[in-house]
């Protein structure tokens, strides 16, 4: 393989000669060998870093303190990685040392070499334009690499976002589908009250829905940066007006509504709104798998569980048990939960793993946090497609478990008291009798009556009864 030979402070080091990153990529590369996941991976977090770089390209030209053909040549660059140009060459782990220093010098030379072909000169020719001297001109890892983090967290939240809906809608419509089926209610996984199947997949789809609203809002947390705070958040090695300029061309890159944080010292240790953020994935992800529960207990069986639904069938399930079909894509999205459940945690001890000025674990939560919105777009896409919408209602063993529930009893209570009910129950329970049955024997009510009281209408929602 040829190679060129670049030069950092350990000293020289070769870099393959096709190669748009150069030496302290290569460090990297060397060094971090730890998920197999790079930068790369999300191209979200890619384009943010570069629109950084551009921002504070555009700042430094304003102000006089970047030559002009440089700062044309960064942006240029700058455009076509955001245009989608060179992102197999964002080559660093995720998880690496230095805070994300690696991921920021990636960044930096790949801009720089990218640049340096506009300008004419060739891959590591940095006396003409430099990764450090000029792409990071003004900035340290510390502010350009979480404010790149906040604006690729906002721009992976739209295909989840996406996600969410389209599943939540798919569920409102097995909502409407299912609407007049009337089933059982369980609690503590006894039965309970008659519901309709459509409410049950309604709820489902609120309970999903809510969460789009949280997304958006622990969103806009994450539209304050600290960018123009170098090192610690004091601001020193720029101009006095840099860092309003680089915000605010940030702003305009972006199309997001960026603001300076209040307080840059602060902002640049502070991982709250990252901790947050992956809080509310969790939420999402806890109440996708209690959803992928109930699904794989509503279509057990099918001859000997509850039966009420049934799951198209997506693979053959055993290899010795012949015509068995498993609930396979609930139970992929169950491991899902579980692995977004568990990067909540880790996001958390990095969080608090902090130190003085800076959280050198930053790429843990950044990792995590990514990768966590990764797997639940890619699951509730998958879930919307491979199994909700193919689902059937069994109407008959649903009529079945209402008939023969003793549940029924629950709306009988006002008209014939709580005593006669229990004992009803009871009586059900040890007989194998109905309920309809005992209550009709016994003389408690008509059989027009009981008809009417045990109707739909009468189960489902609050009627008016005469004291």
């Amino acid at each position: 393989m040829k190679t060129r030979i670049e030069h950092d402070l350990l000293g020289d080091l070769p870099v393959p000669a096709d190669a748009w990153y150069g030496i302290q990529t290569q460090r990297a590369l060397d060094n971090f060998s730890i998920t197999g996941v790079p930068i790369s991976h999300f191209p979200q977090f890619v384009s943010a870093l570069a629109m950084v770089k551009s921002a504070a390209a555009r700042a430094n030209r304003d102000l006089g303190s970047l030559a002009p053909h440089k700062a044309d040549a960064i942006i240029a660059a700058c455009d076509d990685i955001i245009a989608g140009k060179l992102h197999d060459q964002f080559v660093v782990d995720l998880i690496q040392g230095g805070a994300g220093t690696s991921t920021n010098m990636n960044a930096n030379e790949v801009i720089a070499n990218l640049a340096l072909e506009k300008l004419g000169h060739q891959k590591g020719e940095y006396q003409y334009l430099h990764p450090n001297d000029d792409v990071n001109r003004s900035q340290s890892t510390n502010d350009a690499y979480p404010t790149a983090v906040c604006l690729a967290i906002q721009f992976a939240c739209e295909p989840l976002e996406q996600a969410i809906i389209q599943l939540k809608g798919q569920l409102e419509a097995k909502g409407r589908e299912f609407a007049d089926i009337v089933k059982m209610g369980r609690t503590q996984l006894q039965d309970a009250v008659p519901m309709t199947l459509g409410q049950e997949f309604e709820a489902f789809a609120v309970n999903l829905g809510e969460d789009i609203d949280r997304l958006h809002e622990a969103s806009r947390l994450l539209c304050e940066v600290n960018l123009g705070g170098t090192a610690i958040g004091t601001g020193i090695n720029t101009h006095p007006r840099y860092q309003a300029l680089a915000v605010r061309y940030l702003a305009e890159i972006s199309g997001r509504p960026i603001v300076s944080a209040t307080n840059l010292v602060e902002a640049t240790s502070d991982m709250g709104a990252f901790v947050l953020f992956s809080g509310i994935l969790k939420r999402f992800a806890v109440k996708l798998g209690k959803m992928c529960n109930d699904l794989r207990l509503l279509s057990s069986g099918p001859r000997t569980g509850l039966a009420e639904i049934l799951l198209p069938p997506m693979q053959p399930g055993s290899s010795i048990m012949p015509g068995k079909v498993n609930p396979v894509i609930p139970e992929a999205v169950n491991q899902t939960a579980y692995q977004v459940i568990a990067s909540d945690l880790a996001v958390t001890l990095a969080a608090e793993a902090g130190q003085l000025q800076l959280n050198a674990m930053e790429p843990m939560i950044v990792y995590n946090i990514l990768n966590s919105m990764k797997m639940l777009g890619s699951a509730c896409t998958m879930l919307d497609s491979r199994c909700i919408r193919g689902i059937k209602a069994n109407e008959e063993q649903c009529a079945r478990h209402v008939d023969n529930s003793i549940g029924i009893i629950t709306a009988l209570v006002p008209h014939i008291g709580y005593s006669n009910s229990t004992r009803i129950a009871t009586q059900a329970l040890t007989t194998g009798s109905t309920v309809r049955e005992l209550v009709l024997a016994e003389g408690l009510l008509d059989e027009a009556e009981l008809d009417r009281l045990l109707s739909p209408r009468a189960m489902l929602a609050p009627v008016a009864v005469a004291s």
